[in-house]
């Protein structure tokens, strides 16, 4: 039985080594848009606690709560988007996100006090070698033709 955990659980393998980039406490003000069901437009004021080139962690200052796994486009304030421990895709006007995880429930509100956000952007690609045109008709032309 202790085995079977094991594997659920993914070995032994700490968190920290899993992650494809790396998280850093940052504190800067931002904002999280999105509609509601009724298509409403809400709008949240958040402090970040950390970052990563894929993500984010918010504390919800005010504002309704957020369904999870809702589309949102986060914002980070105008001011703050130079820092430079900002990853470069938080230093954009808006990121579509989604929302991955909602904390506990904020006692004066009612609504959930912090969110983490997943950044929909593309992954960053590695340069390949681009291959020449007529290196790969060379390659493909038959060696032998026949009448």
């Amino acid at each position: 039985m202790e085995q079977r955990l094991r594997l659920v659980q993914g070995g032994n393998q700490p968190r920290s080594e899993k992650r494809t980039s790396e998280r850093r406490s940052l504190a800067v003000a931002g904002q999280i848009v999105w509609k509601d069901a009724r298509g409403n437009t809400k709008l949240t004021e958040v402090v970040t606690r950390d970052v990563s080139e894929n993500g984010v962690a918010v504390e919800c200052l005010n504002g309704a709560a957020i369904p999870l796994y809702r589309l949102v486009y986060f914002q980070v304030c105008r001011e703050a988007r130079h820092h430079p421990d900002l990853p470069a895709a938080l230093r954009k006007p808006n990121v579509l996100s989604a929302i991955f995880r909602v904390g506990e429930d904020n006692q004066a509100t009612g609504a959930p006090s912090e969110y983490a956000l997943r950044l929909l952007v593309e992954p960053a690609r590695q340069a390949q070698p681009v291959a020449q045109p007529d290196a790969v008709w060379a390659a493909q032309r038959p060696q032998h033709l026949t009448a």
